[in-house]
């Protein structure tokens, strides 16, 4: 245990692109064995960033036992989901007190004993890590198709059980990185294999009791910047194969009764143009974006796909983010104004449709597990900042919600204590962009108080304003917590995505700043009492931002943030670079990317100057975000920075991209990245 900061030695590397020589002396922490990583060097500095990390943490060590108990205590350790009906049984899933993993669990309708479908306790027995994938239930009902990942890189190996016996087949498929669809007639299922370089560009047959060697490539995609995915339509007549990018997409149709069968193509890839398809009977419901960011509806005949005719135009506030078809009515799903929105379709256009109304002013709901195609009731979920997790039943014919279950807080929860709040505060460009903020009641704006602010902006990736046990830590000791809806994400509809993409990526980072700034100016804070965190592309805004304005935050997590942005983007053989062209640009080819890329890639931004305090993390295992991306950051960031203040990496040895598995391991990191806000932001216990 030591308290003084490791360095790693700088070693000279440069490259050159576009006619610019660019050095990089910690390129060493990339060990070219990877995904194995066995370089001693890049070990021993990652288990020295380890034992500082501990060594600083250690009188901290009685606050985060505290966070994490009362984090703890407002779990229900025997908590279970509320059964719903598929086919002839009730399925659910269960904790048992103490368990970090589910127990998944089936009842028959027609009355008999609860039955265990799969143990994830006894799959993840003596394992660091663990972690379920897909999980299919033939048809029949008499087999489980499940995927297991046990270190943290998301290449799930499928196994196979036979539900009477619960004995496993032999059929075991390591590499897959997909879900699982059944064939009609239960004899194989579809699925995804990933491949060198971690990416799925296909869909595969397996028949059971056959050799996975044999199974039949039904389709396989040649473009290394799309992935394939496969799923089902809501009638389960159809298997869904998907292949895309982040803005382009294309759909294929295989019979579920024939797999086999020629694949109907609905319609061919054009660049920038997205949709999904659902099926009602002989017609293609068909969610699109091709006339409007905001999305819209049309139909076609499933004889001819390319006849399509719109059944609902885009609309200017109604943003329209999903499509699912029932037997007698489906189901529109969307965002007006950034508010979540659940609407009821007949099948007769000349039927108005109906909107679920939900009582606050901020909050975020969906429909839930909706198994079944012929349902006069559907499932849905609400909660808010304030109002915990709620499971309704929503009766289509009388318009009834019934509260099924809301989520228990056994040591107690009086909403009463807090309040939020949407508010909205202008970017530097005029922009209005959303604020969702929870606050303890009686909150003083004098700027006297703390606040932490988180956002990700990126993908396309709304932030929903839901409610979180963990966070009332902070509430209970006098934080405000803010959500910043920035342009990245689609909190307001696609195109709030596209102003913060590509070329207009830096929106995201600015939008961030200003609402910081605005929260100072309207007395909910003031510079240096701002926590701020963001993980994975919400880590690279942190990289970005601590670059910027690094006098505005009190403390900074950063959880396996994406801040080598620039060398990323330049390697072609990592597994998500040529899918990522489209989202961050193609620095390879295009001059203008690269120097763009290079002015806010927060590595290669990092300069000589004060730092606020810094928690870092990573997963050694994790194929989205590599380990070397945070190691270098924070390498960089020591040899640079001009202050004194406390820069913490920490990297999972045996894990990937969501940390440690297990519910109550992902608390105890909570606690710990609380522990550091508190500690830094100088809140006394």
């Amino acid at each position: 245990m030591t308290l003084t900061p490791p360095i790693a030695p700088q070693r000279p590397h440069s490259f050159t692109a576009h006619g610019i020589t660019i050095d990089d002396p910690w390129a060493w922490l990339k060990d070219p064995n990877y995904p194995d990583v066995t370089d001693p060097d890049v070990l021993a500095y990652l288990e020295a960033e380890n034992a500082y990390f501990e060594a600083q943490m250690a009188p901290h060590r009685p606050l985060v036992d505290r966070l994490y108990d009362e984090m703890k205590a407002r779990i229900k350790e025997d908590e279970s989901s509320v059964p719903q009906k598929d086919g002839d049984y009730l399925y659910w899933t269960a904790f048992e007190t103490g368990g970090q993993y589910r127990l998944w669990w089936r009842r028959p309708m027609a009355g008999g004993a609860d039955e265990l479908l799969l143990d994830e306790p006894a799959l993840a027995a003596g394992k660091g890590y663990f972690r379920l994938g897909a999980f299919a239930v033939s048809n029949d009902a008499t087999k489980l198709a499940y995927a297991i990942d046990d270190n943290g890189s998301e290449r799930f190996t499928i196994h196979v059980k036979d539900l009477a016996t619960g004995a496993l087949l032999p059929d075991v498929i390591p590499g897959m990185l997909s879900d699982i669809v059944w064939a009609a007639d239960d004899s194989g299922f579809l699925y995804g294999l990933a491949n060198k370089e971690w990416r799925t560009d296909n869909a595969r047959f397996h028949r059971l009791g056959t050799n996975p060697a044999q199974d039949v490539e039904l389709y396989h995609e040649a473009d290394e910047g799309y992935r394939v995915a496969v799923g089902e339509t809501s009638d389960r007549r159809w298997i869904v194969i998907a292949t895309g990018d982040h803005v382009t997409s294309e759909v294929r149709l295989l019979p579920a009764a024939d797999p086999f069968a020629a694949p109907l193509l609905v319609a061919p890839r054009l660049p920038g143009r997205e949709y999904d398809v659902d099926t009602h009977g002989d017609t293609l419901f068909i969610h699109t974006n091709d006339t409007d960011p905001m999305w819209r509806l049309v139909t076609a005949p499933i004889a001819a796909p390319g006849d399509w005719t719109q059944r609902i135009a885009p609309s200017p506030h109604f943003y329209m983010t999903g499509v699912e078809c029932f037997r007698d009515f489906f189901v529109v799903e969307g965002r007006e104004d950034g508010l979540d929105q659940i609407e009821l379709h007949s099948y007769d256009p000349a039927v108005p449709p109906r909107r679920i109304p939900f009582p606050e002013a901020s909050y975020t709901a969906g429909t839930g597990d909706n198994p079944e195609y012929d349902q006069s009731v559907i499932r849905l979920g609400y909660e808010s900042m304030v109002t915990p997790g709620t499971v309704y039943d929503y009766d289509t014919a009388t318009g009834a919600l019934t509260v099924l279950k809301v989520q228990e807080i056994p040591c107690g929860y009086d909403a009463a204590r807090y309040a939020t709040e949407r508010l909205t505060i202008p970017a530097r460009d005029g922009t209005a962009i959303p604020v969702s903020i929870v606050y303890p009641a009686g909150f003083p704006r004098d700027g006297s108080r703390p606040l932490f602010l988180y956002a990700y902006g990126a993908y396309g990736h709304a932030i929903p304003p839901g409610f979180s046990t963990g966070r009332l830590s902070l509430l209970d000791r006098g934080f405000a917590y803010a959500i910043a809806h920035i342009r990245g994400g689609d909190d307001l509809g696609q195109q709030w995505y596209h102003d913060g993409k590509l070329e207009k990526r830096t929106n995201t980072f600015t939008d961030f700043v200003d609402v910081a700034k605005g929260l100072v100016a309207g007395g909910w804070t003031s510079a240096g009492r701002i926590a701020i965190a963001g993980r994975s592309a919400g880590g690279e805004l942190m990289g970005a931002v601590v670059n910027s304005d690094p006098d505005l935050w009190g403390a900074v997590i950063a959880d396996v943030p994406f801040v080598d942005v620039l060398n990323t983007m330049l390697d072609e053989t990592l597994p998500l670079t040529p899918g990522e062209w489209p989202e961050w640009g193609n620095p390879v080819e295009d001059k203008a990317a690269f120097e763009l890329i290079r002015s806010y890639s927060p590595y290669d931004n990092v300069r000589a100057q004060d730092y606020p305090p810094l928690f870092i993390s990573g997963g050694l295992n994790d194929p989205r975000v590599t380990y070397w991306e945070p190691a270098k950051w924070a390498a960089k960031l020591r040899a640079t920075k001009t202050d004194d203040n406390v820069l913490l990496l920490k990297t999972n040895m045996g894990a990937g991209h969501g940390g440690k598995s297990g519910r109550f391991e992902s608390l105890r990191e909570g606690a710990e990245e609380h522990a550091f806000v508190l500690w830094q932001l100088g809140i006394a216990e």
